[in-house]
């Protein structure tokens, strides 16, 4: 089976994974270690993030 390239960069899996509360799991078990639960959390913190940034740039304008 194919690894899949992720999308996330590490480090903003990370900081997400700090801010929601279970990157020692990562530290510890690795990505594969996360709940699937915490997985789709990260993807919506992503989202929102990326949501937000958005908002911004259109304000500046």
């Amino acid at each position: 089976m194919a690894r899949r390239r992720s999308i996330m960069s590490e480090h903003l899996k990370v900081e997400i994974a700090k801010e929601l509360g279970f990157y020692d799991v990562v530290k510890q078990e690795g990505w594969g270690g996360i709940k699937s639960r915490d997985a789709g959390n990260m993807v919506k913190h992503a989202i929102q993030m990326a949501e937000r940034g958005v908002a911004e740039k259109r304000y500046e304008r």
